[in-house]
């Protein structure tokens, strides 16, 4: 009985070891998350050259042009005016102040941060706009600074989702 006692308590450690070993087998190692490629450096280019063209199209009093940087649910906080919603509205607010002979609008990042994940970023710079006078006055010129909120698209192009200029340079 003895033997017996031996094989099975040494049947029972083979299939142990054998059990162990497909255990092992059959689960993989857990998945490591998947490595995104940092492209914040250039979705700040991108995001800079975006405001260059979005600049030559406010100076060409191009409102549709203009309201093309915008994403369609875009709000645009001009001081002094209620938020404007949507690309079309904003559109409408640019023919409305690009009807302004005297009008001129010039802006420039000073600083563009994109998010680690890359499909948000924002920008804080400066900016000039410009409009007629009343009668017998000069024109009105505004420097003051801004911000806008960016998100990235679909097609990997970045529009403006908050506009925020402000009043103020301090």
């Amino acid at each position: 009985m003895t033997g017996m006692r031996v094989f099975g308590f040494g049947t029972c450690l083979l299939s142990a070891a054998t059990a162990l070993a497909s255990c092992s087998g059959s689960n993989p190692p857990a998945s490591q998350p998947a490595v995104v490629a940092d492209t914040r450096a250039a979705d700040e280019a991108a995001i800079r050259a975006t405001d260059l063209n979005w600049v030559k199209a406010v100076a060409a009093k191009d409102a549709p042009g203009a309201a093309s940087f915008y994403a369609d649910n875009a709000a645009l906080m001009a001081a002094g005016a209620p938020v404007t919603t949507g690309r079309d509205a904003i559109q409408k607010a640019f023919e409305s102040m690009m009807g302004d002979p005297q009008f001129a609008l010039t802006f420039s990042p000073s600083k563009v941060v994109v998010s680690k994940s890359g499909d948000l970023a924002y920008e804080i710079g400066d900016y000039q706009i410009t409009f007629s006078g009343k009668k017998g006055k000069p024109n009105v010129v505004t420097k003051a600074m801004y911000v806008v909120v960016w998100g990235k698209q679909a097609d990997g192009s970045w529009k403006a989702l908050v506009d925020a200029p402000n009043t103020t340079t301090d």
